[in-house]
């Protein structure tokens, strides 16, 4: 069973007004080649689904976006990922707004095939009243009312891990695998760019198999793609690039920056965009965040 594709074969199999689900944290562990990949595309009038970074900026800069559903959009040193801020501010997208921990219920509802989950979180907050499609419910043991957060079921989950294997097992040895594993579980396909692709030996080495988070069967397609989670970190092989996203908030601050990033970083191709930020032994050499 061979899942190899390449970055062009998954965005091919994208759709317009699809929902995608992208894993990764900010400026951490991102698909970018994959967003690049659909920034190169006409796809557009996406629902996206993601705790949100570049991934999600450049999207909206590119006016891919419909409809956004997330916890907060931000590349962490730059607090307000600064082509969401200007989307947002501008009513150019539609929203759904929630916490990090109902987004969390929603992925895992939608992966466990349930309509919503209950839960305390949200109780007495602003998120409901901004957020009507979120319902309250009764509890059928007590007279307590508890927020029933819906289900978000994807089209399609686009991840990035550190290791792949043509079969679509996929490690992820950093500290942290986010919400990863319920993005590939609440989507009907799953498309994984790895930095490093291996023989399935590997995972039958040592402790290999402990950093396998989801099943294969989940991964419909892999692809090989050094670096690719680029200016975002994937630890423990590289930090973000801090160089690169200053490089990139300042763009959202002239007219014209974002004409001037697509040209230079994103229409070229990826090999050429590798080239443009340092190579890889550069990208290699940039400092893990410390949590």
């Amino acid at each position: 069973m061979n899942k190899l594709m390449s970055a062009r074969d998954v965005v091919a199999r994208l759709r317009d007004g699809m929902t995608i689900g992208i894993g990764g944290w900010g400026p951490r562990r991102k698909p970018m080649a994959l967003i690049r990949e659909i920034l190169r595309s006409p796809l557009s009038d996406l629902t996206v689904v993601s705790y949100g970074g570049a991934d999600v900026g450049m999207l909206c800069a590119a006016g891919k976006i419909r409809k956004l559903v997330f916890a907060f959009v931000s590349l962490d040193f730059i607090p307000l990922e600064p082509y969401f801020r200007i989307a947002r501010q501008s009513g150019a997208i539609e929203v759904m707004e929630v916490d990090e921990g109902l987004l969390l219920l929603g992925l895992k509802a939608a992966a466990m095939r349930a309509p919503f989950i209950p839960t305390r979180v949200g109780l007495g907050t602003d998120v409901l009243r901004h957020s009507p499609a979120i319902k309250l419910v009764d509890s059928p043991y007590d007279d307590k009312q508890w927020v029933a957060m819906p289900a978000l079921p994807l089209d399609v989950a686009l991840l990035h891990v550190d290791r792949a294997d043509g079969r679509g097992v996929c490690q992820v040895k950093g500290p942290d695998l986010y919400m990863d594993d319920l993005y590939a579980r609440a989507a009907a396909r799953t498309y994984v760019t790895c930095d490093e692709l291996v023989e399935p030996a590997v995972f039958e080495q040592g402790e290999e198999a402990r950093y396998v988070f989801w099943e294969r069967s989940q991964t419909t397609g892999v692809v090989h793609v050094p670096c690719g989670a680029h200016p975002t970190s994937c630890a423990p092989l590289y930090g973000f690039d801090v160089k690169h996203f200053k490089e990139y908030a300042a763009s959202a601050k002239d007219p014209g920056g974002w004409a001037q990033y697509f040209e230079r970083y994103i229409a070229c191709g990826e090999d050429a965009y590798l080239q443009r930020v340092g190579g890889e032994a550069a990208v290699k050499k940039l400092p893990l965040p410390v949590f």
